[in-house]
């Protein structure tokens, strides 16, 4: 392609057939891959990415309702930046450039300042570390509170998982949660939760995707002796693709990519590990709070069995 990629600049990490490439617009993960198969679904150089593909979403993600909410005693107000649901959604630094802080042949750390503005008047210093190991991929994300006062605090992911050559149709699906955040279909914000036994929202043995449509929020995971929660997609090559959430993440949501554009949809699972659910700013829900001078660190990863 002539001129700069959408995403800005492109660094390659490597570690034996692992190869993967990080972006400076938004700070997100392009593409992994080991050998010729797709790890995480991935979006083209030339293309901005589509659907969150690989985004850190923070401060918050997913939803508030409204783009309003209070904390300290004071209302703010953020842009509605999913105006036909009348929501700020996946945070505010989709689009900010971040820069190469550390480098190696199998590492980066990546960094940005998001500074005060109208909805979010707080300094956070933010870093994300991109390894490959033998276990796989592994991203470190910490969050610095450079500000004079607290400041509310959620992160996410947005990953997508490949299921190899084909739609998610094709594969089967495992996450081992015992409770389904229920959202209003128009707006896909939270009003309760119900647990998944005996529904199709039972998803703790592998199951055909086939036809269903997710956009939903697990919580209550189920977790491996270090903590961690998993989500496993298995493709018509019988190769699994698992990621994996540490206990700082309690709810991971799914989503089978139906908005996306014809070409592009259900062509990779997105499998965000959140930190909160959707409107926690508003609802108070998990929602963290970090001191002046404190830092807020979350780790999840993804590797192909």
């Amino acid at each position: 392609m002539t001129g700069d990629a959408p995403s800005g600049r492109q660094t390659e990490l490597v570690h034996g057939e692992q190869r993967a490439t990080v972006v400076e617009v938004g700070g997100g993960i392009r593409t992994y891959d080991v050998g010729d198969r797709h790890v995480l679904d991935p979006y083209p150089v030339a293309a901005r990415g589509d659907g969150g593909h690989g985004a850190p979403l923070l401060p918050w993600p997913n939803r508030i309702g409204d783009g309003r909410y209070s904390f300290g005693g004071v209302e703010h107000q953020l842009a509605l930046t999913e105006p036909t649901r009348g929501n700020a959604i996946h945070g505010l630094v989709r689009w900010q450039s971040w820069l190469v802080r550390h480098q190696e042949p199998a590492r980066v750390v990546l960094g940005t300042r998001l500074s005060p503005q109208p909805g979010y008047p707080h300094v956070l210093d933010l870093a994300i570390e991109y390894r490959l190991d033998d276990e796989g991929l592994t991203v470190r994300t910490t969050a610095t509170n450079r500000g004079n006062g607290p400041a509310p605090y959620g992160a996410g992911q947005h990953p997508y998982l490949s299921p190899g050559a084909g739609p998610v149709d094709d594969c089967t699906l495992r996450l081992a949660g015992a409770t389904r955040i229920v959202c209003d279909p128009e707006r896909l914000l939270p009003t309760g939760t119900t647990t998944v036994t005996g529904t199709a929202y039972d998803l703790g043995a592998p199951t055909p995707v086939g036809d269903r449509v997710l956009d939903d929020a697990f919580t209550d995971l189920d977790r491996d002796e270090e903590g961690r929660a998993w989500v496993a997609l298995t493709g018509p090559d019988g190769r699994t693709v698992e990621l994996w959430a540490d206990a700082a993440h309690p709810v991971i949501q799914l989503f089978t990519g139906d908005t996306l554009a014809p070409d592009r949809r259900r062509q990779g699972l997105a499998a965000e590990p959140m930190t909160c659910p959707a409107d926690a700013f508003r609802t108070g829900d998990h929602l963290q709070v970090i001191p002046p001078g404190d830092a807020v660190t979350t780790t999840w990863g993804v590797r192909l069995r």
